[in-house]
């Protein structure tokens, strides 16, 4: 199967210190290859830390900060796991109201791993189905979701995964939904 042309769709990825790192890097590796523009935010300038599980990897450049990005400005949003950067979005004001424009405007949103914190922080999942670390499974369900032991899930605009070793077929399913595939 062809991957779908995102060609000039902008993706923001909201991360700060302590992301997975192969969650931030193989999306915005495909995304990036199928044409899509990815920005990097996160809640400080400078730049933010890798992890490989519990093992420091590499730092990345900030491209915005959240508070100064627009959600308007982007087509979709993408929100890598690791432990302490989901649970740090979580509480983050900033976080949370700029993925609940995206979602009030539509737009696609992809989460794997622990990123479902934030979109349940946001209170973004009621009523949803998706997928996660099976850590996540009773907080998604106590937020009103319905969880799914599943590689990738697509419930409307939202894709979900559990791990990374399931980036391949994340990676086709945002690209599908992000270039306007049913």
């Amino acid at each position: 199967m062809a991957t779908p042309s995102v060609s000039g769709k902008k993706v923001a990825v909201l991360v700060t210190d302590g992301f997975e790192q192969a969650e931030l890097t193989g999306p915005k590796q495909a995304l990036e290859a199928a044409g899509a523009q990815v920005t990097i935010l996160a809640p400080k300038q400078g730049s933010v830390q890798g992890y490989n599980h519990a093992d420091k990897a590499d730092s990345f450049p900030v491209d915005r900060t959240i508070s100064d990005a627009r959600p308007k400005d982007f087509d979709a949003v993408l929100l890598p796991g690791g432990v302490q950067n989901a649970d740090a979005l979580r509480v983050d004001e900033d976080a949370r109201t700029f993925v609940q424009d995206i979602a009030k405007q539509g737009k696609p949103i992809a989460v794997i791993c622990h990123g479902p914190w934030l979109l349940i922080d946001a209170g973004l999942v009621q009523g949803r189905t998706l997928t996660s670390w099976p850590s996540l499974k009773v907080d998604l369900l106590n937020a009103g979701a319905r969880w799914v032991d599943e590689e990738v899930h697509v419930d409307g605009q939202l894709v979900s995964s559990r791990k990374p070793d399931d980036i391949p077929a994340f990676n086709a399913q945002f690209l599908k939904l992000l270039g306007g595939a049913s």
